[in-house]
């Protein structure tokens, strides 16, 4: 008898369905899986006939012939092991023919019969609802994920035996309600807790307010991470839709736990200067996102900048520019989404102490010029906001109250809310955005801010990328100034924040 199962693969975030067609005749007993499957896919062959005779059900010795259909595209994981024994079972005469068109299963199967939780569950669904799927069984252990999934009936198993009774019985299996979204963020750290730094909090407000990406320069022991690490309690809550997206992508690498089924702050992912390229703009032999999606809506903190594998800083320019990375493949490409704010930090020189108060440096200019040199121009000139972060004052540390990060996010939100209005027919979402033809439409300059402008322009020996920074970066600070139309001031400000480490 003849069975068609249908379930959901991934191409990236991208969803298609697989017909799992289960053949079983007589003939000489084997057992054969065609279209392009994977290794874990062929070792299903023992875990799914062990868990079937687990679960208290006999599959007499036959010729099983299983077709995973397209079968151009190679298919790979263990959620295929749920569909392949629920196409077992009917094509034995064990679960009876039943109407299960609208139905798609997904799960990994143990050797007594139990459904264990898979990654990428989350996204699975979401295009199992795009594609006209109206009903999913998935494990029990993935089922508080997808509670903020409405409009398809999730229903989750503990067990393959479970299934069987709910197709032949119609016994109840437990349903997924609808969770209420609620963005409860839980930060252990704040900026009032940064002593001194005012120019560094001020760039990276303005950083914050218009999503721009920051490099920040300074000796070792200055606060450069502590000051990353609180980014995140300054930018704009994640809305529902952008927690949705950020989780769909921790759910299929496997970084989400059953008590915290949904991301509801925006993430700050510090990878090493050790990390493989990989692992950090995704791929594998299973591709899996990497660390510039993880970061996805949040930040990329990229510590000891010039450490990285110069490949991989090269590599970068692609996600700043595109939001999105592809990795291409002999037999198709996966594109995974990766907008995110970069915030990177460097010693001013090999040694780390040029222009420190506390030690002498000891490099030479040569040296200096090296080190600096491994951050090629074009990488610098998408960064646009430079900032010189100095040794704290002693009085600072213990006689004033600085601003909370609560304070500071107000007047984050309140820029954001500008630029939203201001570009509700653009696309766009913010100032860092802009393209060559907005720039014009929402940058124009006086007189006296263009002349300001020529002078840094030629005494920087600055590209036009970096013009365009310039431009964006007083755009932000405009609308923290709550001017209307960019003034001098914002200019010069914007100036001072792009060439810091130009000097």
């Amino acid at each position: 008898m003849l069975s068609n199962i249908k379930t959901i693969s991934l191409n990236g975030l991208e969803g298609y369905i697989i017909n799992v067609q289960v053949d079983v005749s007589r003939g000489m007993p084997s057992w054969e899986i065609v279209g392009l499957p994977g290794t874990s896919i062929k070792e299903s062959k023992e875990r799914v006939k062990t868990a079937i005779k687990n679960s208290e059900f006999e599959i007499l010795s036959r010729k099983i012939v299983v077709n995973l259909a397209p079968a151009n595209i190679r298919k790979e994981g263990s959620f295929l092991d749920l569909p392949i024994a629920v196409g077992m079972l009917i094509s034995s005469g064990l679960i009876k023919k039943v109407d299960i068109a609208d139905f798609a299963f997904i799960g990994e199967l143990s050797l007594n019969g139990e459904i264990n939780h898979i990654k990428g569950v989350l996204p699975m669904c979401f295009e199992a609802k795009k594609l006209g799927i109206k009903n999913i069984i998935l494990p029990m252990k993935n089922l508080k994920e997808v509670s903020f999934i409405d409009g398809i009936n999730l229903y989750g198993a503990s067990n393959l035996k479970e299934v069987a009774n709910f197709l032949n019985y119609g016994e109840v299996l437990t349903k997924s309600k609808k969770e209420i979204f609620v963005c409860n963020e839980k930060f252990n750290v704040d900026f009032c807790e940064v002593k001194g730094q005012e120019n560094a909090k001020r760039a990276l407000e303005i950083a914050c307010a218009g999503g721009h990406n920051v490099i920040m320069c300074g000796s070792p022991g200055v606060g450069k991470t502590m000051l990353a690490k609180r980014i995140p309690t300054i930018l704009p809550k994640l809305s529902f839709e952008e927690s949705l997206e950020v989780t769909k992508i921790h759910s299929l690498a496997g970084m989400l736990s059953e008590e915290n089924p949904i991301i509801i702050e925006r993430q700050f992912r510090m990878p090493h200067h050790t990390i493989s390229i990989p692992s950090f703009i995704g791929g594998g032999r299973i591709p899996m996102p990497g660390e510039i999606s993880l970061a996805h809506y949040g930040v990329l903190f990229m510590d000891e900048f010039t450490e990285f594998d110069k490949r991989i800083l090269e590599i970068l320019r692609i996600p700043i520019e595109d939001e999105k990375i592809t990795l291409n493949r002999v037999a198709n490409s996966i594109t995974y989404p990766s907008k995110f704010m970069l915030v990177a930090s460097m010693n001013p020189c090999p040694c780390g102490y040029l222009n420190s108060s506390v030690k002498e440096c000891k490099c030479s200019e040569k040296e200096i010029e090296k080190y600096r040199a491994k951050i090629s121009g074009p990488m610098l000139d998408r960064i646009d906001i430079e900032i010189e972060v100095p040794n704290v004052d002693y009085n600072d540390l213990n006689n004033k109250v600085e601003e909370k990060s609560e304070t500071i996010r107000y007047r984050v939100e309140k820029a954001r809310k500008i630029q939203l209005e201001r570009y509700k027919n653009d696309s766009i979402y913010f100032n860092a955005q802009l393209t060559p033809k907005l720039l014009e439409k929402y940058c124009s300059l006086n007189n006296e801010s263009k002349l300001i402008l020529e002078r840094a322009y030629k005494t920087f020996n600055l590209s036009t990328r970096s013009y365009s920074k310039i431009l964006k970066v007083a755009r932000t600070i405009a609308d923290l100034n709550g001017n209307k139309n960019i003034q001098l001031k914002d200019v010069m400000e914007a100036i001072k924040m792009n060439t810091a480490i130009k000097k």
